[in-house]
């Protein structure tokens, strides 16, 4: 399939649901710059000797930025890809799309290193992407590190409600005001260490989930204050990387750790899982297949172990298995996405998957 170098260490694959836009896709970057050591005045340096004073420059610490791109792809109908735009930010941690109905224009939301999140609208006629909102959900030294739609089982005409997990430990929602503009409504502190995800129960919107580095996965209903989560799962071995509801069954959830495993939970038992899967490595992403032909299917980063497709059979046992596996990448599997244009006669469906360290992204099908 097609390889592309992204140049910078890439993180994030995301596809355009929007009927009209599917063959378009978004990959995020995220490179740490060092910046020149400052000098600063010179400062006087006695040695002792009343006849000799001398002046020495102080170095301040070298400082580092983090910088990031937006590279926006092309799917051509021979699977060819092609980059038609490059958007230049703080370094991009995740991206999603806005699941709207098919008169609105398609949006992507870009969580950034620098506490922000901008909201871009896709203009067909000229294929690119504009910034019409920049919304701070931090101080400039705070990641935003996970952000989520509200829409996905119920597209509207309108954004919904986004949810952002930031570095500092805190959560927070944002909602649409009377002139249409996100807004942060609410904040709270939901971790003790980096929350790495934050994301909606598709079905009911006014649950959020959140997982964190201190081992945790927690709810919380956005209804009531914040005060206490409805319910904490400390049953992980490692850090909760990635959750995502599922958009055609209700009331599952696959949730991914640094453990190497992906848990498939049953919302109303949030503490034991159906089934628990190895993926080899640990799991940045998951991702469940698009299509309801496909409901059992899930796509998976696996970091240190590349990408996967499994199966969660949900029969009277949900049951776990590996069904392909991509290794073509040779560093950190990050970012994997889902094409939503229609199955092939094959049935497969068309992959994007990009790594760290050796800045490669791939298409591939599964």
């Amino acid at each position: 399939m097609v390889a592309l170098d992204t140049v910078w260490p890439a993180d994030s694959v995301e596809f355009c649901p929007h009927e009209n836009a599917s063959d378009i896709f978004v990959c995020g970057t995220y490179r740490l710059v060092e910046q020149p050591p400052v000098h600063a005045p010179s400062k006087l340096v006695d040695d002792g000797d009343s006849d000799s004073v001398d002046c020495e420059p102080t170095i301040r610490k070298q400082s580092q930025v983090r910088r990031g791109q937006c590279l926006v792809l092309q799917v051509a109908e021979d699977r060819g890809v092609s980059q038609i735009q490059e958007i230049s930010l703080p370094a991009v941690l995740d991206q999603k799309w806005c699941h709207t109905s098919r008169t609105v224009s398609p949006v992507l939301g870009i969580a950034d290193s620098e506490g922000n999140v901008t909201l871009h609208e896709w203009h067909t006629e000229e294929r690119r992407l504009e910034v019409f909102q920049s919304i701070s959900c931090a101080p400039s030294d705070v990641l935003c590190l996970s952000l989520d739609w509200s829409t996905r089982r119920y597209p509207t005409n309108n954004y919904g409600s986004l949810v952002v997990s930031l570095s500092n430990g805190s959560l927070c929602v944002l909602n649409p005001d009377s002139t249409g503009n996100l807004t942060v409504v609410n904040r709270w502190h939901a971790h003790d260490h980096e929350p790495w995800i934050g994301a909606w129960n598709y079905w009911d919107t006014s649950i959020v989930y959140s997982g964190g580095d201190d081992l945790t996965m927690k709810g919380w209903d956005v209804r009531q204050n914040f005060s206490q989560p409805i319910f904490t799962n400390k049953r992980f071995n490692a850090g909760v990387t990635t959750i995502q509801s599922h958009p055609h069954v209700e009331y599952l959830i696959a949730v991914g750790s640094y453990d190497n495993s992906v848990r498939i939970f049953d919302t109303r038992k949030p503490l034991v899982p159906l089934v628990q899967g190895n993926v080899g490595g640990g799991a940045w992403r998951v991702k469940w297949h698009p299509s309801p032909t496909r409901k059992e299917d899930i796509l998976v980063a696996g970091m240190h172990d590349g990408f996967k497709v499994a199966k969660a059979h949900h029969g009277e046992d949900v049951t776990w298995e590996i069904v392909k596996r991509f290794d073509d990448h040779k560093s950190l599997a990050y970012g994997a996405d889902w094409s939503f244009a229609p199955l092939g006669v094959d049935g497969e469906t068309l992959i994007a998957s990009c790594s760290f360290y050796d800045h490669m992204l791939h298409l591939w099908s599964g």
